[in-house]
């Protein structure tokens, strides 16, 4: 059942403790909520398992597969995509430009192909393009295919880049404060279309986000870091009722959620 093994995982900067031996598991199919307060490390752990950083101690294995050995376009291969805290998207190109650089990977015919304009270059770019339309439809995104993503709001380009990581057809999705710049119902759409990917797609999320109604309403489970260090793991339901998760991060906010 184990989709992606965290083993021991450790990052310093500069002297300066990131990460501190977390070791966790994300099974196929299950959404796992990772939270703490900011500085505890969440966003260098989500950027270890992307390849944009890598840790002095530990491995990742996702699906066997140690991705700290392997470059970060073979980790896409691999089944895992990835949104970012800062939003990583081509400003001056239109949202389905974006969406598309997701799925070429795909449908490359050759160098050469495309160049020259042959005939499986025109196929595959239709097969690409043509994803994108899907995805952009079912994100509600198609009314905003053509506009400059440097021009729309902060929340709809957090979903041009969630769109983006959909067009890899990954097994594992990595989710950096999705929700950040959505409205309550717009968080509510969000919760509603990762629970779909999990029944529907049996697609894998791991999930960083502020938004503790959201995390409690759609996590199978939720891995809790403060100053680099998992504190708790367990069922929404266990973590809401850890008091050293309570004191250092949740507080009276849990109650509400």
């Amino acid at each position: 059942m184990t989709l992606l093994s965290i083993q021991n995982l450790s990052v310093a900067f500069s002297g300066l403790q990131a990460i501190g031996d977390v070791s966790f598991d994300v099974d196929r199919g299950e959404i796992v909520g990772l939270i703490g307060p900011n500085g505890a490390g969440k966003s260098t752990l989500m950027n270890c398992l992307s390849g944009v950083c890598t840790p002095q101690v530990g491995r990742v294995l996702f699906d066997g597969h140690n991705v700290l050995d392997v470059s970060i376009d073979r980790i896409v291969r691999l089944g895992v995509a990835s949104t970012f805290q800062n939003i990583e998207l081509f400003g001056q190109s239109t949202a389905a430009e974006n969406v598309l650089i997701g799925c070429m990977w795909k449908y490359r015919p050759g160098l050469l192909a495309e160049i020259l304009g042959l005939p499986q270059a025109r196929a595959a770019y239709s097969r690409a393009a043509t994803d994108v339309e899907t995805i952009l439809k079912t994100l509600k995104l198609d009314p905003i295919r053509n506009s400059r993503v440097s021009e729309l709001a902060f929340g709809t380009q957090k979903m041009i880049e969630l769109a983006r990581a959909l067009a890899a057809q990954p097994r594992l999705l990595l989710l950096d404060e999705p929700a950040a710049g959505l409205n309550s119902r717009e968080s509510l759409q969000l919760g509603d279309f990762l629970r779909q990917l999990r029944d529907k797609e049996g697609m894998a999320v791991l999930l960083v986000e502020h938004d503790m109604p959201l995390v409690m309403k759609i996590c199978d489970r939720i891995v809790v870091l403060d100053h680099g260090e998992v504190i708790c793991q367990g069922s929404p339901a266990d973590v809401r009722q850890n008091t050293q998760v309570i004191a250092s991060y949740l507080g009276d906010e849990v109650l509400d959620a």
